[in-house]
């Protein structure tokens, strides 16, 4: 059962669940569904070494396995999920945006990044979004479901094979950071996510090995499940996606603040940071005239001065058919002056994936 006041979200009517694979499962649970399937647990071991270890997922490359049990373990466990429709890239195709069809028709998006120093990808754990924040295109697309934890982790082990077979350019390279910040309210579909960051996270050949420092997960302040991801024992970074320091016009950019205020959010942000000792950033798209004004950023200085916080600022992306854009530059200046007079640590984030509507609040999942 949900917690008091926690968001729940329902398969529609008559949909599909995506089919069971190694990924959704444990360990100790994939040792059981092979021998569920007349064959050795040992084998469980070497389908994980394959898919997390070595990307592979077609039975013939699975030359240490036994031809006649190669088709069955696949059918079973490491069934099709999703199909690439197509990559777009941009920045000398440093950035791809990748649309996902998956098992049902459904489709989805994800972007990975490579800047010298680190790849970053971000991925989708949901289609579409239920938060319904008009300035997003996501969220104005509204929800179609949730994501199994396989189909999570595939956006990841596709793109560490794109990296590793040297797909992106600049060589052979390994995934450093991965942020839920593509489509959906990661803690709106909580069981999944966390299902993911444990597939993620865990040594090969049982999970891809990744550090959970690597790892952030945003959202705009579900704040039952805010206060259950810290008890996860987590080391993720937590994102709050505020957008505005005051209730009045919080109410209207993120609707899901009309049960948890902005007080009640950054409180819940305040525990994870205690318990897991990790910095807690602050995203905030900064809109013209309407969150960019000089008292905005005062208040929003008052609200996080002396805590562990990173405030990422985020020019406004545009999205078709929205009556907002990015705040004026000598706007942008100010907000970031009147933050530093708190203390507060700022940065504006970098647009990348803009041209290719890749960038924060674009991802809308067309095939037009």
């Amino acid at each position: 059962m949900p917690a008091p006041g926690e968001l729940t979200f329902v398969t529609p009517r008559g949909a599909k669940k995506p089919p069971r694979h190694l990924a959704d499962l444990t360990p100790e649970e994939r040792r059981a569904a092979v021998a569920e399937l007349g064959e050795k647990p040992f084998r469980a071991k070497q389908l994980s070494q394959h898919y997390f270890a070595r990307y592979a997922d077609d039975p013939a490359a699975w030359t240490d396995i036994p031809a006649a049990a190669r088709g069955k373990l696949a059918g079973d466990l490491l069934p099709e999920l999703m199909s690439v429709v197509r990559h777009i890239s941009c920045d000398d195709d440093t950035t791809r945006k990748t649309l996902w069809r998956l098992f049902d028709g459904t489709l989805v998006e994800s972007v990975l990044m490579r800047y010298p120093d680190r790849v970053t990808m971000c991925i989708s754990s949901q289609a579409g979004c239920g938060m319904n924040c008009p300035f997003c295109a996501t969220g104005q697309a509204g929800l179609t479901r949730n994501l199994s934890t396989a189909e999570i982790v595939h956006q990841i082990v596709a793109g560490m094979r794109s990296l590793r077979d040297e797909e992106i350019p600049g060589g052979p390279a390994r995934l450093s950071n991965i942020v839920f910040m593509g489509m959906g309210e990661p803690l709106a579909n909580y069981k999944r996510v966390i299902g993911s960051i444990r597939r993620l996270t865990d040594p090969e050949p049982d999970g891809l090995g990744l550090s959970q420092r690597g790892i952030t997960v945003s959202t705009v302040g579900l704040v039952p499940a805010m206060l259950r991801f810290a008890d996860e024992g987590l080391k993720c970074r937590l994102a709050v996606s505020l957008h505005a320091p005051d209730d009045e016009l919080r109410d209207t950019l993120v609707p899901v603040n009309t049960r948890w205020k902005v007080r009640e959010v950054l409180d819940a942000a305040w525990h994870y940071a205690d318990v897991s000792g990790r910095r807690i950033s602050i995203e905030y798209a900064l809109i013209k005239d309407i969150n960019d004004q000089a008292w905005r950023a005062d208040l929003l200085g008052r609200l996080l001065k002396g805590r562990r916080v990173h405030v990422n600022l985020i020019p406004l992306n545009p999205t078709p058919g929205s009556k907002w854009t990015a705040s004026r530059p000598e706007d942008e200046r100010a907000f970031v002056a009147a933050l530093e007079s708190h203390g507060v640590p700022v940065t504006v984030r970098d647009t990348r994936g803009q041209e290719i509507d890749g960038a924060c609040g674009q991802l809308a999942a067309s095939e037009g």
